[in-house]
């Protein structure tokens, strides 16, 4: 079925009330954030096994910044338009999605194009937008859901009863965590940069914040587990913090890289590597396959999802703006004063 040129609404089994074009976000240079002004684009045909959602919310995250700023393109393939993670109804369906998908409200996490009206994503990367959260909400799980569990749980084998050491406590990242620690018993201590977000992450359900500015985090953690150390660090700082991650773990200890905000390169102990069995491990996830992003959509659907269901967990809301404000968002996120996720409103997100 074509898209009509002159914007009218395509109508059919498989499609509800799409027009060819839509308000997105899309910097053709890179820059600060006032290069994220409102442009129309195409709206996106589902290709074979896709669906096409309506926004009602994207989330914002940091690698939207780093996009933004030149220093993380999209992968091949993806769309240029940044935004990993949205919430809205499916109102198209590729060659091969069953009907039922159709007028379904779902989160989904994308490779990009969530800052705009509409967005096209593999079916197996969709969830349903539990009865017990709002579409912001829904929003501001898929990203940091996904990276916490592949990173903690997989490839950190975090288990009820272990000790973890999650840095940027108050981060959408970081409070996630919080929050999954807290449903999956395991004892969560955090750093941050202020008492303030000490406070809001013990309010959340740490276990233990720790505010670097003022305090050592090796020392405080060493204290807290008596000498023992911690299971596994979730680090996004990296550079001079992973040989210091390094001293806070135990033996047996796993060390998970997400991010580098601190530096790329470190310089680590090998042998106490090897006398302590430790092991070094990480994970990006934009790149990775769309089979891969279908098998943990999977896993949560199975572990998490009944818990977000139930109220046990809902995501941490910062503050949001409407999507010609993405500016405003941007600036918010680089100040470092957000507790929580930042999130974009499209259409109606109630």
């Amino acid at each position: 079925m074509a898209v009509d040129v002159n914007n009218a609404a395509v109508q059919g089994n498989d499609y509800m009330d799409v027009p060819a074009a839509m308000r997105a976000i899309d910097p053709a240079e890179p820059g600060g954030p006032e290069v994220l002004t409102i442009v129309e684009r195409p709206t996106p045909r589902p290709a074979q096994g896709e669906v096409l959602i309506r926004i009602a919310a994207a989330g914002v995250n940091r690698p939207d910044v780093l996009q933004r700023t030149g220093g993380y393109p999209p992968p091949p393939g993806a769309p240029s338009i940044p935004g990993l993670e949205i919430a809205g109804e499916v109102v198209g369906l590729g060659e091969g999605v069953e009907p039922h998908w159709l007028g379904q409200p779902v989160c989904a996490l994308l490779a990009g194009g969530g800052y705009a009206e509409y967005a096209t994503v593999p079916a197996g990367q969709c969830l349903p937008v539990p009865k017990a959260l709002s579409m912001v909400e829904a929003a501001a799980l898929p990203e940091t859901l996904f990276t916490v569990w592949t990173n903690l749980f997989e490839r950190g084998y975090a288990a009820e009863g272990d000790t973890v050491l999650i840095h940027g406590g108050t981060s959408g990242i970081g409070t996630m965590a919080i929050l999954l620690g807290r449903v999956f018993g395991l004892e969560v201590i955090v750093t941050v940069g202020s008492d303030a977000k000490a406070q809001a992450a013990l309010d959340l359900g740490a276990a233990h914040a720790i505010n670097y500015r003022t305090e050592d985090f090796v020392e405080c953690v060493a204290e807290i587990t008596g000498g023992k150390g911690v299971s596994v660090v979730l680090d996004m700082v990296g550079g001079d913090y992973v040989p210091r991650n390094i001293k806070c773990l135990a033996e047996g200890g796993r060390h998970v890289s997400i991010a580098v905000q601190g530096g790329a390169s470190a310089t680590v102990p090998l042998w106490d590597i090897m006398r302590r069995r430790l092991i070094l491990t990480g994970s990006t996830l934009r790149a990775r396959d769309a089979a891969f992003k279908e098998m943990v959509a999977d896993e949560l659907s199975r572990t998490v999802w009944p818990h977000i269901e139930a109220g046990r967990l809902r995501p941490v809301i910062d503050k949001t703006f409407p999507l010609d404000r993405a500016d405003e968002a941007h600036r918010r996120m680089e100040a470092g004063d957000h507790v929580g996720k930042i999130v974009l409103t499209i259409a109606d997100a109630a």
